[in-house]
């Protein structure tokens, strides 16, 4: 190396540490610009992937048929789904079938949304909620009971029998008639 070389590397040597502080120091007394989020939460958009949640019909049915078809279109096997006969006695949804027992493990869910694209009756949506962290690895497997949406007023808690149509299909095709109109069996009895 030559002595011009040999400067330059020794100028650079001492130099760069002290540019690198000046950075630190430069910056040190800036305002934060980091987002206060425990405290001021800001609105998630509008097609946000969240928590799931499961859907009703207006009368408080579900609308998950216990099809699968979730948890076979989820590609981190986070989805556990176990269908089951719904009975005259007792009907959880309109059609044949409902989910008995659903589960969701968000500690391996990545939010993708394909079960959504999977779901036949538009069942299983994604909310805006992100807050989903825990110090409990068992309560972040989410149950059926803890999915399933909140009772809107006018509908009733499964299991029932329809109230908005004679059959399964006229759930479907949203051919069904508003809860309002339809007569309680109980006020028609008393």
């Amino acid at each position: 190396m030559s002595p011009e070389q040999e400067g330059k590397t020794l100028k650079e040597q001492l130099w760069d540490p002290v540019a690198g502080f000046g950075v630190t120091f430069r910056t040190m007394f800036k305002k934060v610009v980091t987002e206060q989020y425990p405290f001021q939460k800001e609105p998630t958009a509008p097609r946000f992937h969240g928590r799931h949640q499961l859907n009703r019909w207006p009368d408080g049915l579900e609308k998950c048929i216990g099809c699968e078809l979730c948890a076979w279109a989820c590609p981190a096997d986070a989805i556990y789904v176990e269908g089951a006969e719904n009975t005259d006695a007792e009907r959880f949804s309109p059609g044949e079938r409902y989910g008995r027992v659903y589960q969701i493990n968000y500690l391996r869910c990545i939010l993708c949304g394909l079960c959504i694209e999977a779901c036949p009756t538009r069942a299983l949506t994604m909310t805006n909620e992100y807050e989903l962290a825990d110090d409990n690895r068992a309560d972040l497997i989410y149950e059926r009971q803890d999915l399933l949406a909140p009772l809107l007023p006018g509908m009733e808690q499964p299991p029932h029998p329809m109230r908005l149509g004679d059959d399964e299909g006229d759930y479907y095709r949203g051919t069904f008639k508003s809860p309002s109109s339809a007569p309680d069996s109980q006020e028609a009895t008393s």
